[in-house]
């Protein structure tokens, strides 16, 4: 397994300072956001280490010399948006810059992308699932032409009021999940899991595992507390913030040993990446790295260095 980090959370770092700070503290790898250039619409968004709008031969051609000269490779890349939304402009517009993504990643010698699949929040999984059909079908098969496989995060995006009540990510369950493979069974389509979302919507992170262990092409280690005094109180209907707060690993619920132990036993070695979305560790950039080097020091009682 490469145990690595998710980039968004040093927006200050250019690419090649990101991928030298991986290799000096002995990450295997970095999972490369690849937002457009602009302004973030929420929190973890909108950070560019990889400008696929403007990758050009020579771009592309340093990149594959920055990971073999540092020595820490790329997990994959990120793009987080809502392709269902219910504004058709907005959907477009990031429809379109996945399909970039999705092309740039085997010209920067990376066969993983990493996304949602989107939702319109207002409406109902099976209201949903026309147009997830429609946006996806032709998306897995373009990824399959390129090919690159697609990891699908679980988060269902509902933290707050404007993502609430359905959240902007259908996939968020293992029903939802056993569903979305059956009716695009490609081999290029698959998870980027995350145990920590599971864990607040009280499912078991680790059951999931043994069956859907080849589909996990890439996971995010990100940890959660969940509040029970607080829970008691609002109840599961209420914005999950009301009562769980992300973590560090270690830091929260997941049982990250047996974790790893049950993904290892299925036959996955690929990337585990530490999302950093504490707030307690956000103060300052160099808070922001420490927050990666616990994590990592956490970590490496599981995963062993490469």
């Amino acid at each position: 397994m490469k145990l690595g980090f998710v980039s968004a959370i040093l927006p200050e770092l250019s690419l090649e300072e990101l991928l030298k700070f991986a290799a000096e503290e002995g990450f295997d790898c970095v999972e490369v956001m690849c937002w457009p250039v602009g302004k973030a619409e929420r929190r973890y968004a909108g950070v560019t280490h990889l400008d696929v709008a403007a990758l050009d031969a020579e771009t592309a051609s340093k990149v594959q010399n920055l990971v073999r000269s540092t020595g820490a490779e790329i997990s994959g890349l990120g793009y987080y948006p809502n392709l269902l939304s219910p504004d058709p402009a907005e959907a477009e517009t990031c429809l379109e810059h996945l399909k970039r993504v999705i092309e740039a990643a085997p010209r920067v010698g990376v066969s993983q992308v990493n996304t949602f699949v989107g939702r319109d929040w207002t409406k109902s999984v099976d209201e949903n699932w026309p147009r997830f059909l429609e946006v996806w079908r032709p998306l897995v098969a373009l990824a399959e032409e390129k090919g690159v496989r697609i990891g699908i995060e679980n988060c269902p995006m509902l933290f707050t009021a404007d993502e609430w009540p359905g959240g902007k990510n259908l996939a968020t369950t293992p029903a939802i999940w056993r569903r979305m493979f059956a009716e695009i069974p490609s081999p290029n389509f698959g998870l980027n899991y995350d145990p920590s979302h599971l864990v607040w919507q009280q499912i078991d992170p680790i059951e999931p595992l043994w069956e859907f262990a080849p589909k996990v092409f890439h996971a995010h280690a990100k940890d959660c507390r969940v509040d029970r005094r607080r829970l008691n109180e609002v109840g599961i209907l209420a914005t999950p913030l009301q009562f769980h707060t992300p973590k560090l690993p270690g830091l929260g619920e997941v049982d990250w040993g047996r974790f790893v132990s049950v993904l290892t036993d299925c036959g996955y070695d690929g990337p585990l990446c530490v999302e950093v979305e504490d707030r307690a560790y956000e103060g300052s950039l160099e808070a922001r790295k420490q927050a990666l080097r616990q994590s990592a020091a956490y970590l490496r009682q599981f995963v062993r260095r490469r």
